[in-house]
């Protein structure tokens, strides 16, 4: 029996990516000229990784509940917690030091407004690894996109675009250390094969314990 697929996405791109969404949906994302039914020949082989992917989330703590906004509810910034005051004007209307202070004409907004400083902040932090990396293995990369994904932490296109999502910037340094190289080991090895996994270990040896952060609080990583 075959194994159903949620979603096929079809790009550009050159090689085939299974995604496990946290709520069990496998979304696919192929070139635009390979066939629905080689697409399924290769999810139907996958299909040990698929089952064991869908029981981590399963085993995974429950997300967390929605933001109450409240005083002392704690929000991630690079890999720590800092607590919420909301405070009666701020300019501007978000601001970090020891507490993230939130400004109260902006409670309607804030999941906007904290979106927004994460994106800045992400920016901040791949931008300089990117370009740091990109000098010294000359590699050649396109463009730096900032994007709200909940389940990738980032993704290199056919065209040496790089993609990150927000979320980067509550992760600790290391890990958005092996998410900037683990992106731009693309731009030398397009696919997952050993020659990929070599080449990201000999950029950054210790990548598999930032993985394993990843993969142990990535979850709770929500805004």
């Amino acid at each position: 029996m075959d194994i159903k697929i949620d979603r096929i996405i079809r790009s550009q791109r050159k090689t085939i990516a299974l995604v496990i969404e946290p709520d069990g949906r496998l979304i696919v994302r192929a070139p635009y000229l390979v066939s629905d039914r080689e697409i399924q020949r290769l999810v139907n082989s996958k299909e040990a990784w698929i089952v064991r992917k869908r029981k981590e989330f399963l085993a995974q703590p429950n997300l967390k509940p929605p933001r109450t906004l409240a005083d002392g509810e704690r929000f991630w910034y690079l890999g720590d917690t800092y607590p919420l005051k909301i405070v009666d004007d701020l300019n501007p209307p978000l601001h970090l030091s020891r507490k993230f202070y939130l400004s109260r004409s902006a409670l309607p907004h804030a999941n906007e407004i904290f979106k927004e400083w994460y994106r800045q902040r992400t920016r901040e932090e791949v931008t300089r690894r990117v370009e740091h990396l990109s000098e010294g293995l000359n590699l050649k990369y396109r463009r730096i996109r900032i994007t709200s994904a909940r389940t990738r932490w980032g993704s290199c296109s056919s065209r040496g675009n790089l993609n990150f999502t927000l979320r980067l910037a509550m992760t600790p340094p290391k890990a958005i250390d092996y998410v900037v190289v683990h992106e731009m080991a693309h731009l030398l090895v397009p696919n997952h094969s050993n020659a990929f996994w070599k080449q990201v270990e000999k950029i950054m040896p210790d990548y598999r314990e930032q993985k394993v952060w990843l993969q142990k609080y990535g979850s709770q990583l929500v805004i």
